[in-house]
């Protein structure tokens, strides 16, 4: 069989396929392909352009390696336009009897959904145990993940960060949430405590930054860790653990910092009456270059809407269950942060 009448054997085959299949020469070279193998390269010819670049692998040493001239490579796709996708390229020789072969077939095996889903059941797991030892208000959590969502598509939309692509909106969305994940370590006499901390225990409190940065570390996107280490650092060095300043603060821990202030400041707590969104938006503005990254609170200003939406659609009074006794007697972190807002307050 001719290379001409192989790619026409195979492309009526696979022309309709489900299954992204491309055929590429010895020289590595991209001879054809289906339209939904296309689609995991959408700013890409593919045609005509190596099977290794494509992948940015060495394909060719490993698969002249390999018995038979079959091979499985695990790879992540990775597209500033579409979500990345963890796949097996599996290879095989066109002729398989021959010790040269002319031509191959490559076909993906996409294994993104199957691992995410199974992923993050194991993280929602984790976020759960913690929930019993730090029962934040109702529907709080998915608020901040919403609001830190939408946050990053405005930045997505305006193109003022190179790392903001679909990955990083959709990580966002399911990681800020665990921000508090680390309070799973720490002892329930010092969450659960009347009154103020004393400094001791105000280090141990502090800790749980880094006890969610360890837990989320095996998580195989750092944002996890990014968030939970850094999401009380201050945009002037003034914050923990690390007093971190400036662009030395995780882009996304500085998201997720002004939606949790937000939804704190929204919620009644037992030291405070609820805010409305008017006033939580005053007090956020003041704290921009102190507490918060400027650039980010414009942005924010411009969708401040949308948090307000999001508040009223996922507000506790919406949620199946009420708060927790526990809730009304804690101490969270970002209380005694926004307790030293208060005076300011007053003057609003």
């Amino acid at each position: 069989m001719t290379v001409a009448e192989y790619i026409d054997f195979k492309s009526g085959l696979y022309w309709n396929s489900s299954i992204p299949v491309i055929i590429f020469s010895s020289s590595m070279k991209v001879l054809w392909h289906n339209d939904i193998f296309k689609e995991y390269f959408p700013s890409s010819r593919v045609k005509n352009e190596t099977i290794s670049s494509l992948f940015k692998m060495p394909v060719k040493e490993k698969l002249l390696k390999s018995p038979g001239f079959s091979a499985k490579f695990e790879i992540k796709v990775n597209s500033k336009h579409r979500r990345s996708s963890e796949v097996n390229l599996l290879i095989f020789p066109a002729e398989s009897e021959s010790d040269k072969p002319r031509l191959f077939t490559g076909y993906i095996d996409d294994l993104t959904d199957e691992r995410r889903i199974m992923l993050r059941k194991t993280y929602l797991g984790l976020l759960e145990a913690s929930k019993l030892k730090d029962d934040d208000t109702g529907n709080h959590i998915k608020r901040v993940g919403a609001y830190a969502k939408r946050m990053s598509e405005e930045l997505y939309r305006l193109k003022m960060f190179d790392t903001v692509n679909l990955d990083f909106i959709e990580n966002i969305h399911f990681l800020a949430p665990m921000h508090d994940v680390g309070k799973i370590g720490t002892p329930d006499e010092i969450l659960n405590k009347r009154g103020s901390l004393d400094d001791s225990e105000w280090r141990i409190m502090k800790e749980h930054t880094i006890n969610g940065a360890l837990i989320l570390s095996n998580y195989p996107d750092s944002m996890g860790m990014e968030i939970a280490r850094a999401h009380h650092e201050r945009w002037d060095g003034s914050g923990y653990p690390y007093s971190l300043d400036g662009n030395y603060i995780p882009l996304a821990a500085r998201i997720t910092a002004i939606a949790d202030v937000y939804d704190a400041l929204r919620m009644k707590r037992s030291y405070k009456e609820a805010f409305s969104h008017e006033k939580a938006l005053d007090i956020i503005k003041s704290d921009s270059g102190t507490h918060f990254d400027p650039a980010l609170i414009e942005v924010f200003i411009s969708i401040s809407e949308s948090f307000d939406a999001i508040y009223t659609t996922l507000t506790d009074e919406n949620s199946d269950h009420g708060e927790s006794p526990i809730e009304e007697i804690q101490v969270l972190s970002e209380e005694d942060e926004i307790l030293e807002e208060l005076e300011q307050i007053e003057e609003l």
